[in-house]
């Protein structure tokens, strides 16, 4: 099955500008200086932030899907018996350095830290592609259902070596954040997630049966979301349009939510992120 490679609001994100004084904080200098580059040159370069691994147990893995095994990265406190679990959702770009780095940073705060490689049966080193507008069609040919089932068999690997899965979280970053919110309303088990980025609202595309808005009331767990004002391709409009629904949802739902998108303003000093991410307020680049 495919899906016509529209263009989607993380898309739009990573290639429209906001005005100059808008995000005048942060330079184009700045930004390769920070070890990230630009959309043209593809993915976040993998030397932007290494965490070192002292103390920490680390590795590449197999994780057994319907279909086979996915390949996924997992990083985790050494000799710690039944630590948090934490889902990595990655964006677009594919299981890069950036995401390893994102699980490594994770279990040095003491979870149990997976990020799977969903998209693995596409059959392309989604890393190797430099090219954004080449990876849409791939990527949007991922149906939600496989993509819900192998984030479960995650969870459920790390439960077999030794996690906590009963405290179950998951952060996604840009893709990686509706992913977050798809999985907060499929998920009977989770406990919190955190979306960094993420559509709330997408095009139309078969295998995507709801978008996260469409899904508000059936949001099982609490999720901060986090938006950027300035940001070309979720504007705030959509963003309070999900807070509305979803405060319905705290409502009406059987499984009251407290889930919170966030609009962090460019005039904002700082915003909550990963510890050791350097990120560009507002922005849809996958350093954030």
């Amino acid at each position: 099955m495919s899906a016509e490679p529209l263009p989607t609001s993380d898309y739009i994100g990573l290639t429209k500008v906001a005005p100059f004084s808008r995000r005048g904080f942060m330079t184009a200098s700045a930004a390769v200086t920070a070890g990230y580059n630009t959309l043209a040159a593809g993915p976040v370069r993998a030397d932007a932030i290494e965490t070192e691994t002292s103390g920490l147990a680390t590795g590449d893995v197999r994780i057994k899907v319907a279909d086979g095994e996915m390949p996924g990265y997992f990083a985790r406190p050494a000799g710690v018996s039944n630590p948090p679990v934490v889902l990595v959702a990655m964006e677009i770009f594919g299981l890069h350095e950036y995401i390893k780095d994102v699980t490594r940073r994770l279990a040095k705060l003491g979870a149990f830290a997976v990020a799977p490689d969903y998209y693995f049966r596409k059959g392309v080193d989604l890393t190797k592609i430099t090219d954004t507008p080449q990876l849409l069609p791939i990527v949007n040919s991922k149906p939600d259902a496989e993509l819900l089932s192998d984030l479960d068999s995650t969870a459920a690997w790390a439960r077999s070596e030794g996690g906590d899965a009963s405290r179950l979280g998951i952060i996604g970053f840009c893709r990686g954040g509706r992913t977050v919110w798809e999985y907060a309303a499929h998920s009977s088990t989770l406990k919190a997630g955190a979306a960094f980025y993420g559509s709330l609202v997408d095009p139309p595309n078969p295998v995507w049966p709801k978008s996260p808005t469409q899904l508000a009331g059936e949001m099982k767990a609490p999720v901060l979301g986090l938006y950027g004002e300035a940001d070309t391709g979720i504007p705030v409009a959509t963003v309070e349009a999900f807070k509305a629904a979803l405060a319905e949802n705290k409502k009406t739902a059987e499984h009251r939510t407290a889930s919170t998108p966030t609009i962090a303003r460019a005039t904002a000093r700082t915003r909550p992120r990963t510890p050791g991410a350097r990120c560009r307020l507002g922005s849809g680049s996958t350093g954030c």
